[in-house]
């Protein structure tokens, strides 16, 4: 917060956003059974062409919950879950969480090694998985813990590998009678959601019923009201096994009893396909997602205009980006914030108020933000400085699976230390600067990769950019730009160092620019840059002298 002001971003709320809510302490999955008591015949999901209602998906949970409690699996047991979008995602999810256990959702990209580590440090003896992906858990049986695999197949009537569990054939011969365990919200896990190793070793989070139930009510909040239940439909394009989807995606369409239209991997085409013919009122996605609508060459053969509203997060959203969607689709496209540790929506802008240009916008109902210095992390600094953003909320986690050190880290006196670098305005609208550890300082002066990133998102002939930090004998480092040119387009290094010339102060200016095909990222589309970091080392060691 900014001193002597309590909470300053409450007044700029957009109207319809209440600052105070009551967020009842109930399991997650009751937003599942409320669904399907006031909306029975509503679609629930939507996968290429087939549909299931509120009242067969809940039937589908309930004999799922039925089904693992005979299996025996009991309260606060960890069930890894490792599916691509799809409606056995859906049942395994609720049907986990009405059993009693505790969801570990598992990357679908996951290889052994991974697999492994994740499995046997969350102390999961059941999976559920694709049948495509089995291999990979069959080759890590005798390494982890695991006791039960249940194996799902997109192809009704595929038959279970040896020593398996068919998912179909365990949901159709159970009863829809789920055990009655007693959950508290507050204090019970229901999910056990690892970080995505950007920034090292992969940590569990653990996250409560209460966290994120609260955290979907935020997010359904910040829309103003604008939700209508029974009627929304949301495009998953996400994966549901991250904790952005998990909650902008999938719980929220729960929520509200909306669609869920669930895409299994990120294919440009299918995408818009799925908008021209399912109509989805809500797109949550990342910026290289709209920038690959955007470049799409034949973009103006689909219909999407029925997008109301996308929330944008994972990594910063250029301005050009959110200009140019809108006035593609019509619709409001807003850039957001969260951590796997906040169940992840710590920040929002406003859907229907002021939009500031580079903000994350305003903190969402119930939830503190503060700027501290980065020397000591304990003096809160005043309006449009810069230092390390931390957080407080009902959202936050409990702390890191059996990671006690980790977790005094990052919890300190009930705030959760983010390591990103922020400022926060008069308005309480905040600005991320960046990572800690991506801070770029040459010859003294403190450069932030995102700064040098929006410029050159500018330069007609640039999809996509990437900026960091190499060691430099007389700066100490200097800037590197990574390009990606839009199909078609060739450039050379001058000229986009000329075009940041001009727009850049002088020690900003990328002194190197290398052109790539593509950039590393995070399944939800987060440029990597720890991996080009990595890579520019590798090159230095190789080197003679390195």
């Amino acid at each position: 917060m900014v001193p002597g002001k309590e909470r300053p971003w409450l007044k700029n709320y957009a109207p319809g956003v209440r600052p105070h809510l009551d967020y009842p302490e109930v399991p997650l999955y009751r937003f599942l059974d409320d669904a399907v008591a006031g909306y029975p015949e509503a679609t629930a999901t939507i996968f290429f062409g087939t549909e299931l209602t509120y009242r067969s998906l809940g039937n589908m949970v309930d004999k799922m919950a039925g089904a693992l409690a005979g299996m025996g699996i009991k309260k606060g047991d960890r069930v890894a879950v490792m599916l691509p979008n799809c409606p056995q995602l859906v049942v395994a999810y609720y049907g986990v969480l009405k059993a009693g256990a505790v969801v570990v959702m598992t990357n679908p990209m996951y290889m052994e090694k991974e697999i492994t580590h994740q499995l046997n440090d969350a102390g999961a003896e059941t999976i559920i998985v694709l049948d495509l992906l089995y291999p990979r858990v069959q080759n890590v049986r005798e390494s982890t813990a695991l006791k039960s695999v249940v194996v799902a197949s997109l192809f009704p009537g595929a038959s279970a590998p040896d020593n398996t569990i068919g998912f179909d054939e365990l949901i159709n011969r159970a009863e829809p009678e789920p055990p009655q365990v007693k959950i508290d919200p507050k204090v019970d896990l229901a999910l056990l959601q690892y970080t995505g190793g950007t920034t090292g070793v992969a940590k569990g989070a653990m996250l409560t019923h209460y966290n994120l139930v609260v955290n979907t009510i935020q997010c359904k909040e910040v829309t103003g009201g604008n939700f209508q239940p029974g009627e929304e439909k949301i495009l998953e394009v996400l994966p549901l096994f991250h904790v952005y989807g998990m909650t902008a995606g999938m719980n929220l369409a729960v929520a509200v009893a909306g669609a869920q239209i669930l895409i299994p991997r990120f294919e440009i085409d299918w995408v818009l396909q799925a908008i021209n013919d399912c109509r989805p009122t809500l797109f949550p996605g990342a910026p290289t997602i709209y920038i690959a609508v955007l470049n799409h060459p034949k973009i103006e053969e689909y219909d999407i205009s029925s997008i109301k509203f996308c929330l944008s997060g994972s990594a910063s959203l250029p301005v050009e980006v959110a200009a140019q969607f809108e006035r593609l689709t019509g619709g409001r496209l807003v850039e957001g914030y969260g951590l796997t540790e906040t169940s992840p929506v710590v920040a929002v802008n406003p859907l229907f108020g002021v939009r500031k240009p580079g903000s994350i916008g305003q903190p969402v109902p119930d939830t503190d933000c503060r700027i501290v210095d980065l020397e000591t992390g304990e003096r809160e600094l005043p309006a449009g400085e810069t230092g390390e953003l931390i957080v407080r909320g009902p959202q936050v986690m409990k702390g890191y699976w059996n990671m006690p050190e980790e977790t005094a880290l990052v919890l300190r006196n009930g705030w959760l230390y983010t390591g990103d670098i922020a400022r926060m305005d008069e308005d309480g609208y905040i600005f991320i600067v960046d990572r800690k550890k991506d801070l770029i300082i040459a010859g003294g002066f403190n450069i932030y990769p995102r700064d040098v990133e929006e410029i050159l998102y500018e330069h007609s002939k640039v999809a996509e950019a990437a900026v960091i930090g190499v060691p430099d004998e007389y700066r100490g480092e200097t800037v590197k730009a990574f390009i990606v040119l839009k199909e078609g387009e060739t450039a050379a290094a001058e000229e986009i160092i000329a075009f940041c010339r001009e727009r850049l102060a002088a020690y900003k200016i990328p002194r190197i620019v290398e052109f790539r095909e593509q950039l590393p990222k995070t399944i939800i589309g987060k440029v990597l840059r720890r991996v080009l970091m990595e890579e520019e080392e590798a090159k230095r060691q190789a080197a003679p002298g390195g």
